[in-house]
């Protein structure tokens, strides 16, 4: 009796609480199952293609939804209660500030798609963010754009998020300027094989090397459980544990940051600066994918039938996706100023685009309106012994061969000189700070009041703070000083009047001055623009390629992009601007390497060629970086975020050049999945007796990776540095691939190869 009693005791407490306490609403994919409990918390992450189902959720864990960010106040806001109506496939989140949350979910076929319908009580919401979501996976962490991989064969899963538009980027909502400052973070990829040394831990960060300024001395750390970070998309716990997130922020508002793209960094002290708004740029609207599925075909099979389903941008080479590993192909670097067997040697190749690196930086300039040879093509910088050649000519022989040809910009630095700065610089530059002129000045005065003191004794920029580049802009003249006074009335001092060749004139009492932002010297001098100016400069660059036939651009100082405090979206905003510009020229998609990789540019950027020689890949005593840990820093980003690393500007032909170098590079480049700048000085390679042998080599493996040839268990043996390999050419279709000594001798059959089903 008294065992009955308590079951009808149980039975009526139960049957009192209301059913959406212990509601559970669960959504799935074909290889992805999540759980949303009544609170708004995602309780439950499982592949499905495996059972029982593996379970990805830590349990001491649960996953917001969506949170909320009060910007003034720092602080977050988790979901308190979640409903779900399913025949408008919308969640609604509860928030405790009183914040009402409508989000639409729809299980796709391989993603779930969910956007932020509607939000009320919006007072302080600055920024959402999607989850952080959290995964017990510990191997690989993709902190570009946002994915946890386990690639072990046991597991063999992964779980990420992609953006689905502009305005949504990867990284927390307290990220400043929403750009990840650079660190190193402690997470080993497998614990038995590096464990960590007693003085470290999971999760803490390490601050990059160098000054500052050199962007080669960042890398100091060869352990493989130092990992650097070029973003926060994907992040670890104190148990290596990684978790994702996302987020949209509202611009629309005038910001104030303080903010450096290298803290801890002598050279990179934090500065202030405005943010400009822009109007419409807000985070409702803000959409992503998140997908989970086996890792070895969630490229290929899941992110890009994403990028396809949803209108994501999806350059291609070769009418291959720049993200297919059988579309990774190097790239020709031309140095030595001399071109007469570039064509040739590239076409021979097998690659696809010449870079002419030893032109100087093409600056953006509007003036001369994409004619960089002039409006007759008079300028014919590119030297060959039978005539020079105008950047038009020499594309159109290289275009006769598939071979595009390309320059090297400073992306969106307006250098002196150019028409946006000097001699008359634009009202549409980006700025720092905004005073007033105290006094009226005349053309000569070097005595300059301003109204406000306020944050003009830093010195501009960033990065770098480089006294030279320290200006204001009053009326159309740029006026150069160091300091101001400490005491009323406050001046500028150190004045130097007319800066960069601008004219001095005489300023009115109360006329506004700005004091730019701006870049770095080395030749990369010049004050970023305005986010109206920058769409200008974006459509430059797609006149450029189409009025002298490149194709190709690899952006130096890409870091630029950043300055104005609006980061990745900045990004996105560049290069989709230049990729619609180029589309409606009837341009195929521009291919580009740069000197960053951002979750901005991962869908644009074909390839990141950074660096060179030594600190890249040491193919003499076969390292990843033998005088810097940036070889072995890069690989691991880039091959955590399924991007190609690049191997950098590196391997020339010279005299000493053998076959067995180069069958050594291209094992190393298929089997990790890498390009690299090929350089090329003619006088060089026509001095190698084994040029014509060494040409064979790398074509032959090149056309085996364009065919796909290279399964993953293949790929695993080529990524071994103390491994040596020599691949022949059987016909168009099939590769015998032999295991070597190091010197080439000793061949014997490993494995033959086939060119796979669709390539």
């Amino acid at each position: 009796m008294k065992l009955n009693f308590i079951k009808i005791v149980i039975a009526f407490f139960v049957t009192a609480i209301p059913a959406s306490v212990f509601a559970q609403y669960n959504f799935s994919t074909d290889y992805f199952k999540i759980q949303i409990s009544s609170k708004g918390f995602i309780t439950s992450m499982k592949n499905t293609t495996v059972s029982p189902n593996r379970e990805f959720s830590p349990t001491d864990k649960p996953s917001p939804l969506m949170s909320l960010y009060d910007g003034k106040k720092k602080t977050y806001y988790l979901p308190t209660k979640a409903s779900y109506d399913k025949a408008g496939k919308l969640i609604t989140l509860n928030y405790p500030n009183g914040s009402l949350a409508k989000i639409s979910l729809e299980s796709k076929k391989k993603y779930f798609k969910l956007t932020l319908k509607s939000l009320t009580k919006r007072e302080g919401i600055e920024d959402v963010q999607w989850g952080s979501y959290h995964t017990n996976i510990t191997n690989l962490m993709g902190e570009i754009i946002g994915v946890a991989r386990d690639t072990t064969a046991v597991v063999n899963y992964s779980i990420g998020m992609l953006a689905l538009n502009d305005n949504t980027i990867g990284g927390t909502s307290e990220t400043l300027g929403d750009v990840f400052p650079g660190h190193y973070v402690i997470h080993t990829p497998d614990a038995k094989r590096y464990p960590l040394p007693s003085n470290l831990h999971e999760g803490e960060f390490s601050p990059w090397g160098g000054d500052g300024i050199s962007d080669v001395a960042f890398y100091f750390h060869k352990e493989p459980y130092y990992r650097i970070l070029y973003g926060n998309a994907a992040t670890n716990d104190n148990k290596g544990q990684i978790s994702i997130n996302y987020h949209s922020r509202d611009r629309t508002f005038k910001r104030e940051l303080y903010y450096s793209l290298g803290p801890g960094l002598p050279g990179d002290s934090p500065n202030h600066f405005d943010v400009e708004p822009l109007p419409g740029v807000d985070y409702i609207g803000s959409s992503i994918a998140l997908w989970g599925s086996p890792d070895d075909t969630a490229l290929m099979n899941v992110i890009q039938d994403i990028v396809k389903a949803e209108g994501l941008p999806y350059p291609t080479i070769n009418g291959k996706w720049v993200k297919d590993p059988a579309a990774f192909v190097p790239d020709a670097v031309t140095i030595g100023n001399l071109c007469d067997s570039i064509i040739a040697y590239t076409a021979r190749l097998g690659f696809k685009a010449i870079s002419l690196y030893d032109q100087p930086f093409l600056r953006p300039d509007r003036g001369n309106k994409g004619y960089i040879d002039g409006l007759n093509f008079e300028k014919k910088p590119i030297k060959l012994t039978s005539g020079n050649k105008s950047h038009k000519e020499f594309a159109e022989m290289a275009a006769k061969y598939g071979i595009t040809i390309g320059r090297t910009p400073i992306t969106n630095s307006l250098a002196p000189g150019t028409k946006d700065v000097s001699p008359i610089p634009s009202d549409s530059l980006c700025y720092q700070q905004k005073r007033l002129l105290a006094k009226a000045i005349s053309a000569t005065d070097t005595i300059i009041e301003v109204n406000d003191p306020k944050n003009l004794e830093e010195i501009a920029g960033i990065e770098g703070h480089f006294k030279s580049l320290n200006m204001v802009k009053i009326g159309k003249e740029l006026i150069h000083y160091l300091g101001v006074s400490d005491k009323a009335p406050y001046r500028l001092l150190n004045v130097k009047r007319g800066y960069w060749k601008t004219i001095p004139s005489n300023h009115n009492a109360q006329d506004t001055i700005y004091k730019p932002q701006v870049t770095v010297i080395f030749g990369y001098d010049g004050i970023i623009p305005n986010l109206a100016l920058q769409d200008k400069i974006s459509e430059y660059y797609a006149d450029v390629a189409k009025i002298n036939g490149l194709g190709y651009y690899d952006f130096d100082g890409m870091e630029f992009l950043f300055l104005n405090g609006h980061g990745y979206y900045n990004v996105k905003r560049f290069f989709r601007k230049m990729f619609e510009a180029a589309d409606k020229h009837g341009l195929p998609p521009i291919r580009f390497t740069g000197a960053t990789l951002s979750e901005g540019s991962w869908h644009y950027q074909s390839i990141w060629n950074v660096g060179g020689g030594k600190n890249m890949y040491d193919a003499d005593t076969r390292e990843w970086g033998s005088t810097t840990s940036q070889g072995k820093d890069l690989r691991d980003v880039t091959y955590s975020n399924y991007f190609p690393v690049g191997m950098g500007g590196n391997f020339p032909i010279k005299a000493t050049s053998t076959v067995e170098q180069y069958e050594h590079i291209q094992a190393i480049s298929v089997g990790v999945g890498t390009t690299y700048s090929l350089l090329l000085n003619q006088k060089d390679v026509e001095s190698c007796p084994q040029k014509d042998a060494i040409f064979k080599v790398i074509r032959t493996w090149e056309d085996a990776r364009a065919a796909n040839a290279f399964p993953r268990w293949v790929k695993n043996q080529l990524s071994d540095p103390g491994q040596s390999f020599h691949l022949e050419s059987v016909d168009a279709n099939n590769w015998n691939l032999y295991k070597t000594s190091r010197d080439g001798a000793n061949k014997k059959m490993f494995v033959k190869l086939k060119r796979a089903v669709g390539y």
